[in-house]
């Protein structure tokens, strides 16, 4: 199922988030934790990879929603409402990560010098 894949890649994600803690290397890992343990991988990309992923999901989801309106066949209402659901989980995923990533930002901002 692609819910599995999608729960691997938070996982990884999560991994790799973790300090001094080595990124995983599996199949269905995102390809940043599969360029190698000794790589040096930048926040920025593991942002951008994540923020694409999502819209992906998003843009996937919204396509098949308008093949259905439109009536094509193979095209069935629960694929629809699962793909609508995933996107649904990896943007407010999306937005929790933000969401601390605020946090810890205005932490740092309000400790003492």
């Amino acid at each position: 199922m692609h819910i599995d894949s999608v729960l691997a890649q938070i996982r990884a994600l999560q991994q790799q988030t973790r300090i001094g803690a080595p990124a995983l290397k599996k199949p269905e890992a995102p390809a940043v934790a599969q360029a190698g343990a000794g790589a040096n991988v930048s926040f920025a990309a593991v942002m951008k990879q994540g923020l694409d992923a999502v819209n992906a999901t998003q843009q996937q989801a919204a396509t098949l929603a308008a093949r259905f309106e439109r009536g094509e066949p193979g095209v069935e209402l629960s694929q629809v409402m699962l793909e609508s659901q995933k996107a649904s989980v990896a943007f407010r995923a999306t937005v929790e990560v933000r969401n601390r990533l605020v946090s810890a930002y205005q932490e740092i901002m309000n400790m003492p010098l």
